[in-house]
């Protein structure tokens, strides 16, 4: 009977996960910021069989290791639709998380709090919004939990020499997928403080040559990329790898952590954005802090080396003075697997169950109440809402009400389960939120996030037999564009580029059409002759015929200076 309940109580875990990140999958197209710019990349390696390094329309792009767009041209490969491959590295990546974390909790605790840790990560606000976004963070906290997957199997659990090995191996792979997998490693800095004073179960076994065979591992798996990379652009000379090699293993890495040179926040930021973005399960932190204490006075070397590495990975993103929200999110599966073995304790606190009530009744009514001032409120909000990012009426009502949905579930929620599973009307309102979010919102907001919307628009404009250059472009727009289109440059000026594009039109000017970006207008074109082609991510285009340009298009200095401070803020 036990087994049979413990199996249940498994299986519904894996249908909820699956359940809440798969839902929406193939629904939309790649959202900005990042989501269309890794697609592309991985697009054009598909197309030109360039996979060791990727370009970014005509120019090389080195600011990230090209792992994501690896998984994602392998993934198209497979299974032949780019709705499905941009987004399914992430899904991958997130149950693997969770794999790694409930099997960890049952072997250092029981299959309960496995599956406690579990839930806890599942409906952490930062994992499962990451987990829905096509970006490199999903695959980067994977390969480092898997890390400290195989580092604590032996740490704690040993020796166990293959886990040992691969938790190297996999720290490594994190290294070459966002360069910032070298973290993983911190875990031994807690263990050989343990060892040191000798706390119960957690032994390095050092003195065994199997230990020190471990940084091979390490080394092996950065080389799979470095190795090919390197001798290709040593062999072939060509200045555009060379420099591509120079600005991904040294500006993009070490100079970045040591120079930040963007998101500059406080030293502080971390301690506001954990209790901001690992909600639900940090609302227990208040309660779990003098249990911890309790634990580590006993000497238990599963919450040193948990809670350990976990303020060592606070510390080292909050040295350098660029910081962003997402850096810390490879420690939160470590945390709730930390907190999972006291919920049991915990959930049973009135205390506890009264904020929890509070939190969802506090997340329903806020839901509630947007759905119902988008209904029945001042048309401004939905108005601006409307013209600044190109959603018809009939989506904003269709939003409205799903927002409406939401928060009557939640409630709903509250009601059936009582004051004493104030947890399980939680995860009831969570699950509808993300589901809907991604079933409905999808869908409505995809045209215009993705600029899908934008460049079907102009496809059917301009005719199936003429000729597209973008300027001043952005991702999506060559992603999604209906035909082979013509850029100038991604990183160029913009005026450099309408000058490129206009001597380029010129040669066919009435086949050929420039879909420019609203700020990128200069007075070279006549707006007159010029038509608004629509808004796609807050962003003006307009479709610009040959017959528009009059005379050279060159920017004066107090123009280029406003080009240049408009493409810094993009």
């Amino acid at each position: 009977m036990l087994k049979t309940r413990a199996s249940r109580q498994t299986w519904l875990f894996v249908v909820m996960a699956l359940l809440v990140l798969g839902a929406g999958l193939g629904l939309r197209d790649p959202w900005p910021s990042d989501e269309p710019r890794f697609a592309l990349v991985a697009k054009q390696m598909v197309d030109s069989g360039d996979w060791l390094f990727p370009h970014r329309g005509l120019e090389l792009y080195s600011d990230k290791p090209p792992m994501l767009m690896w998984w994602q041209a392998t993934l198209y490969s497979v299974v032949g639709n780019w709705r499905v491959a941009f987004l399914l590295p992430s899904l991958i990546a997130a149950l693997g998380t969770l794999w790694c974390v409930v099997d960890l909790g049952r072997r250092l605790w029981t299959r309960q709090v496995g599956l406690y840790a579990g839930w806890a990560l599942l409906f952490a606000l930062q994992f499962t919004f990451q987990a829905k976004k096509a970006q490199i963070d999903p695959l980067v906290v994977l390969f480092i939990t898997l890390a400290n997957y195989g580092l604590l199997r032996h740490l704690l659990l040993g020796p166990a020499w293959r886990w040992w090995w691969l938790g190297w191996f996999f720290a490594g792979i994190g290294v070459i997928t966002k360069g910032v997998g070298v973290i993983a490693l911190l875990m031994i800095v807690p263990a050989v403080i343990g060892s040191a004073l000798h706390w119960p179960r957690v032994r390095l076994h050092a003195r065994d040559l199997r230990f020190w065979l471990a940084p091979l591992a390490f080394v092996l798996a950065i080389a799979l990329w470095l190795v090919p990379m390197v001798m290709t652009a040593l062999a072939t000379r060509s200045g555009e790898y060379l420099a591509y090699m120079d600005d991904i293993l040294f500006r993009q890495t070490a100079k970045r952590y040591a120079q930040s040179w963007d998101h500059h926040q406080p030293w502080w930021y971390f301690l506001g954005t954990m209790p901001s973005m690992w909600i639900p399960a940090f609302l227990a932190v208040p309660w779990a802090i003098p249990a911890w204490r309790r634990r580590l006075q006993r000497r238990d070397a599963r919450y040193l080396l948990l809670l350990g590495w976990w303020a060592l990975i606070v510390l080292f993103f909050s040295i350098p003075n660029g910081k962003r929200d997402v850096y810390i999110l490879p420690a939160l599966p470590m945390f709730c697997l930390a907190l999972a073995p006291l919920l049991p304790g915990l959930l049973r606190r009135r205390d506890v169950q009264w904020l929890l009530g509070a939190f969802t009744l506090l997340l329903s009514l806020g839901t509630l109440a947007a759905g119902l001032a988008a209904l029945l409120g001042k048309p401004g909000f939905e108005t601006r809402l409307m013209q600044t990012r190109g959603i018809g009426n009939g989506e904003m009502n269709a939003l409205a009400w799903a927002a409406m949905a939401m928060g009557g579930w939640g409630v709903a929620s509250l009601l059936l389960f009582g004051r004493g599973r104030r947890q399980l009307a939680l995860v009831s309102t969570l699950t509808v939120v993300w589901v809907l979010y991604s079933l409905i919102g999808y869908p409505l907001l995809n045209d215009s996030s993705s600029a899908r919307g934008l460049m079907r628009h102009t496809g059917q404009r301009i005719g199936a037999d003429a000729e597209l250059g973008l300027v001043a472009w952005k991702e999506q727009n060559l992603l999604m564009a209906d035909r082979p289109a013509a850029t100038f440059g991604f990183n160029e000026p913009w005026d450099a580029q309408l000058a490129a594009a206009v001597e380029w039109q010129q040669l066919a000017p009435q086949r050929r059409w420039l879909l420019v970006h609203e700020d990128a207008l200069l007075p070279c074109i006549d707006r007159s002759r010029a038509e608004l082609a629509g808004i796609a991510n807050r962003r003006r285009w307009w479709l610009v015929p040959g017959a528009a340009v009059q005379g050279r298009c060159v920017a004066s200095a107090e123009e280029r200076e406003r080009e240049r401070r408009l493409q810094r803020e993009e």
